[in-house]
């Protein structure tokens, strides 16, 4: 089973993937969480974040999620660029795929300043962040969407998005539920 979070920074997708990886673990210990962010660090912080770059790094996590899914190990992504490219391909290469969009305006995740990303890209001062200079493409076919901005804490929210998702995606080898 792979779970695909993806959202503008600052929508939630590390804070959730966080929340499933805790309430599913105990049941499902072949269960790993790979972060964009982390993922960037863990590769030397070797890509900038140009549109180019960006695909680059969510091929990078691709692969690893289909290394670890093929391996029987489920996979919670945590990841920002959504081109669509990027999620067919998920779609037709990552067992037990389920995509979830964390869905939030750039006016909304200003107010929230998570990063302060999109207040210094608006200032001038910061440049290639997505949803102010470059295109922030919404998913085009998720299995949920969630409102980012009405959406409950992470741990509530963690918990009916893994009711949300059905029995036969999570994992049919594996069929226990949290």
């Amino acid at each position: 089973m792979v779970i695909w979070l993806t959202g503008l920074s600052g929508s939630g997708k590390s804070s959730l993937a966080a929340a499933l990886h805790a309430l599913l673990k105990p049941a499902r210990p072949a269960l790993v969480r790979l972060d964009g962010d982390e993922i960037r660090a863990a590769f030397g912080g070797d890509l900038g974040f140009a549109e180019a770059d960006r695909h680059r790094q969510i091929q990078r996590i691709q692969r690893i999620a289909k290394i670890l899914a093929d391996q029987d190990i489920d996979v919670l992504v945590a990841a920002l660029y959504a081109h669509p490219e990027l999620l067919l391909w998920n779609r037709e290469n990552l067992p037990g795929y389920f995509e979830i969009y964390l869905k939030a305006d750039v006016d909304f995740l200003l107010r929230r300043e998570v990063k302060a990303l999109y207040s210094r890209a608006r200032r001038g001062e910061i440049s290639q962040v997505v949803g102010v200079d470059i295109p922030w493409r919404a998913p085009p076919n998720p299995d949920l969407v969630i409102d980012a901005a009405n959406a409950p804490p992470p741990e509530i929210l963690a918990r009916r998005v893994w009711a949300a998702i059905p029995a036969s995606t999570a994992a049919p080898n594996r069929t226990t539920r949290a």
